[in-house]
């Protein structure tokens, strides 16, 4: 079977697992939304200290990553990553405290909903009883 982005169940940050899994966007206030990509921009400005390497890690370029952060800052009223102008020391990101809490509770949200998920999505793939085969 083919790999694919799928919940995170196992502390696997990037989420990726073989089989079944969800995709999860939450809706928390009017106009905001927060998907898998934003979560995984969030980590990755996390884990290298700037939004452009986030970006280029992520395929994205700076202008977009940009936006993405700018969404989550308006609609959340707070940032979520706050940011170091460059200059000879050069610049850098580094995520808020909200910031790490929206990766921390999206993913504990993405967590639980695929372990609720999981028999449901398993039973697609089976066989049913009045003959139909399974399986997509």
């Amino acid at each position: 079977m083919a790999r694919r982005r799928t919940a995170a169940i196992s502390g696997d940050p990037a989420g990726e697992q073989a089989g079944p899994g969800l995709s999860i966007r939450l809706d928390p206030a009017p106009g905001l939304r927060i998907g898998p990509g934003k979560v995984r921009l969030l980590e990755e400005i996390g884990r290298n200290g700037s939004i452009s390497a986030a970006g280029r890690a992520l395929g994205m370029s700076y202008r977009r990553a940009w936006e993405l952060v700018e969404d989550l800052n308006r609609g959340l009223g707070r940032p979520v990553v706050e940011t170091a102008a460059g200059g000879a020391g050069g610049g850098g990101a580094r995520l808020t405290r909200l910031g790490e809490r929206v990766i921390r509770e999206y993913r504990s949200i993405e967590a639980e909903a695929h372990a609720a998920a999981l028999p449901r999505l398993l039973a697609l793939l089976r066989p049913e009883e009045d003959g139909e085969p399974g399986g997509a």
